[in-house]
């Protein structure tokens, strides 16, 4: 089980600053869970959103939001709602973020934080995908988590170092900010990468932070 706890509606504000319809995306697993984003919580946002001016152009919980190919599924038949909206709003931990990103052509922006137990973590069925890092940073990379995919942990930008895409610590790896262009630019939101991303905070983080290169001591 994934922990998970949403973030302030300020800051979830704030990612919709500009857009007037989100569509919104819950999970009935860990998230209900957690109340963090089970069918309650959905419509609890839902209020506020409205509240702050906003259009709800629907409401979703899926069983397991970390689950893409449910989430493809579930999604179907909100085609047009999802169509009609400027993004979608996703109140689970951040593998379900992921998953709604991997299934739809619009913004994802994450409601919640992921906590971690300081035990394993949150996988995919093909790889690692969250490392519940307390301070989830997907707003800012098209829903790929930068700290999962990138083997440097990188979080503002891409280091030099792929070659034709791939990863320069193992070649079997996809570069993750490679990943995370292709998918700003599918979605035509290069833009977000002109923003100015405030520090990490580091210290909600259980997973030990980002990598460190030894100094040798002369």
């Amino acid at each position: 089980m994934l922990i998970s706890e949403q973030k302030p509606i300020e800051e979830i504000l704030s990612y919709l600053n500009g857009e007037e319809k989100v569509f919104l995306v819950g999970c009935g697993g860990c998230a209900e869970g957690c109340r963090s984003g089970g069918m309650q919580q959905a419509m609890e946002m839902k209020e506020k959103l409205e509240q702050a001016g906003k259009t709800v152009t629907g409401i979703s919980v899926i069983d397991f939001a970390c689950n893409e190919q449910l989430v493809r599924l579930t999604l179907q038949p909100y085609e047009c709602s999802i169509v009609d909206s400027d993004s979608l709003l996703v109140l689970s931990c951040g593998i379900g973020v992921q998953a709604a990103a991997a299934v739809v052509d619009r913004m994802v922006h994450p409601g919640c934080n992921t906590i971690s137990l300081g035990g394993r973590h949150g996988e995919w069925h093909d790889g690692e995908r969250c490392q519940e890092c307390g301070q989830c940073v997907l707003e800012y990379t098209g829903g790929i988590c930068p700290i999962a995919r990138c083997a440097k942990q990188i979080l503002h930008g891409p280091c030099g170092g792929s070659v034709e895409g791939r990863c320069e610590v193992s070649p079997d790896l996809p570069c993750g900010w490679q990943l995370i262009l292709d998918r700003l630019t599918r979605i035509g939101r290069l833009d977000i990468l002109t923003d100015v991303v405030p520090p990490k905070n580091w210290g909600v983080s259980l997973t030990g932070g980002p990598p460190t290169v030894p100094i040798k001591k002369r």
